[in-house]
C-alpha cells in the first residue's frame, strides 16, 4: 500500500496497490471524520516504481493477504528495515541504536505453515457447480475470494489439501455457514503441516451437532495419507474468532508435532505458532546468541506459547521459567518440554505479569508478546527481577518502541534492533531488541 500526501493539505492518503515512489492517479473513496487521513482506489499508474513486479499469485489484489507480492522482494526487506529505522528515530531512546538489515525469509513463496479459510457460499456463481468456495476475506469487507486455484505462499502439501477438502465438502453435501442468516454447517477450515509434510486439519462450526463431521474427516484421511489428524472445533459466537472453545477429535490423531531450528514441539489444533518455520528458527537462534546463556542462568520466557524460544535457550541455562496466558499452549509447552527431554524448564498457566511476581530472580529475561505489546506491570516486573539482558521479539515495531523506552527510563538500554520478515509480501515484519543493564 503507497501513502501520498493529498493535494496541499496534510493528509495522508493510503493508495492500495501504489508502491513507494510511483506517480499514480487514484480516486478518494474515504476520509476520516478523526484524523487527517484517507483511503482511495487506484486508477491509473502513470510512473512505475523500477522495483514492481507481477504477482506470483492470480488472487493478488482480490485477496487481502500478500499486499506487497508486486514489490521485488529485495526491495521488501529494504522497506521493512526501512520502516524500523524510521519508528527507531522517532523514539529519543532508539535514535542512536543500530538497526540491522532485514533477516530474508529462506523461502519468500512456500513458508506459510498454516492456511485459515473461510467457508462460504459461492455468490454469483452457479451453485450447482461450486456450491461452495474455501478462500480468504477481502480486504475491507466480508466477502470471500475463492482460493481454489491456490495460495503461493503456503507450504505444500496445503493446496493439495484444501482441493480435496473442497471436492469431499461438496460430495457430502456440506453447506457453508452463512453469517448474515446464522444458517449452515462449516464456517472455517484451518490446515497446519509440519516439517514433514503431515498435515492436522481442523474444521470450525458454528454448533456441536455435525452429522456430516466424521465422514468428511475419514474422506479426507482417505484421500491424502498425509492428513494425520481432523478435529472438529466448535464456534458458536457472532465476532471474528475463529476458534471456539470445544474441541472433538474426528479421526487420528489431534495433535500435529514440529520442529523449529532442532527444538521438537507439540501443537494441539488451536495452537498459535509463528507462520515461517524457517525465520522463527533463525529469530530464535539469534535470541539464544544474543542472550549468552550460561550454566548458572535462571532463565524466564514471557508470553511463552509452545514454548518454542523457552526450549531453544533450555540447553544451557539451570531451569528455565515459561509464562503463558494460554492453559491449553501451556499444555503443548509441557509436552514439548518432555519431547526435548528438558526437565529444567517449567511452565505455567496465568496472567504475565502476575507469573512473574512469583518468580525471586532471572539472570535473562526473554519476551514475545502481543501485537499490543507488554503491559506495564509487566516491564516494571522485568526490572524488578533485574536481568543482565532482555531479548524482546516484537510483532509491532510501534509498541516495540514504546516499550524499550520506558526500559531505558529504568535502566535497560537498547542494543540492537534486527528485523525479521517473518511473513514476505506483507507489511507485517518482526524485531528483535537485545537489551542490557547499563
Amino acid at each position: 500500500m503507497g501513502v501520498a500526501a493529498a493535494g496541499g493539505d496534510a493528509t495522508r492518503v493510503h493508495v492500495p496497490g501504489a508502491l513507494p515512489g510511483e506517480s499514480v492517479l487514484a480516486t478518494v473513496e474515504h476520509r476520516s471524520s478523526h484524523r487527517a487521513e484517507a483511503w482511495a482506489r487506484l486508477v491509473e499508474v502513470s510512473t512505475p516504481s523500477p522495483h514492481r513486479r507481477a504477482p506470483a499469485c492470480r488472487a493478488f489484489g482480490a485477496c487481502g493477504g500478500c499486499v506487497l507480492q508486486h514489490l521485488d522482494y529485495a526491495e521488501q526487506l529494504r522497506w521493512k528495515a526501512g520502516r524500523v529505522r524510521t519508528i527507531a528515530a522517532a523514539q529519543p531512546a532508539l535514535c542512536a541504536v543500530p538497526v540491522a538489515d532485514c533477516v530474508a525469509s529462506p523461502r519468500p513463496l512456500g513458508y506459510r505453515n498454516r492456511s485459515k479459510l473461510v467457508c462460504a457460499p459461492a455468490r454469483g456463481r452457479d451453485p450447482a457447480a461450486a456450491p461452495l468456495v474455501l478462500g480468504a476475506y477481502a480486504p475491507r469487507s466480508h466477502d470471500v475470494v475463492d482460493l481454489a486455484g491456490g495460495c503461493r505462499i503456503a507450504e505444500a502439501p496445503l493446496d493439495d489439501v484444501a482441493r480435496t477438502l473442497r471436492k469431499v465438502l461438496m460430495g457430502l453435501n456440506v453447506t457453508p455457514y452463512d453469517e448474515r442468516t446464522t444458517t449452515g454447517d462449516l464456517r472455517y477450515a484451518v490446515l497446519r503441516v509440519n516439517h514433514r509434510g503431515a498435515v492436522l486439519a481442523t474444521l470450525v462450526t458454528a454448533r456441536p451437532a455435525w452429522p456430516s463431521g466424521p465422514a468428511v474427516a475419514a474422506a479426507l484421511a482417505a484421500a491424502h495419507p498425509a492428513v494425520t489428524g481432523v478435529v472438529h472445533n466448535i464456534n458458536p459466537s457472532r465476532g471474528n474468532a475463529i476458534y471456539g472453545p470445544d474441541d472433538v477429535t474426528l479421526t487420528g490423531d489431534p495433535s500435529l508435532d514440529d520442529e523449529i531450528g532442532g527444538v521438537r514441539l507439540q501443537l494441539s489444533a488451536r495452537a498459535f505458532l509463528q507462520a515461517n518455520r524457517d525465520v522463527a528458527a533463525l529469530a530464535y537462534a539469534a535470541i539464544a546468541g544474543a542472550l549468552g546463556v550460561e550454566p548458572t542462568d535462571v532463565v524466564v520466557d514471557a508470553y511463552a506459547g509452545v514454548g518454542g524460544i523457552a526450549l531453544t535457550l533450555a540447553p544451557r541455562a539451570r531451569a528455565v521459567i515459561g509464562l503463558e496466558e494460554n492453559p491449553a499452549a501451556v499444555a503443548d509447552a509441557t509436552a514439548s518440554a518432555a519431547l526435548n527431554r528438558a526437565p529444567h524448564v517449567r511452565f505455567q498457566a496465568g496472567d504475565a505479569a502476575a507469573g512473574l511476581r512469583g518468580i525471586a530472580r532471572a539472570d535473562l529475561v526473554a519476551l514475545n508478546p502481543p501485537r499490543k505489546g507488554c503491559a506495564p506491570a509487566v516491564l516494571a516486573e522485568v526490572v524488578r527481577l533485574a536481568p543482565r539482558a532482555i531479548a524482546y521479539l516484537s510483532c509491532d515495531p510501534g509498541t516495540l518502541a514504546r516499550d524499550l523506552g520506558w526500559l531505558a527510563t529504568r535502566g535497560y538500554a537498547t542494543r540492537s534492533l534486527t528485523p525479521f520478515d517473518m511473513l514476505p509480501h506483507t507489511p507485517h515484519v518482526e524485531v528483535l531488541a537485545v537489551v542490557g543493564s547499563r
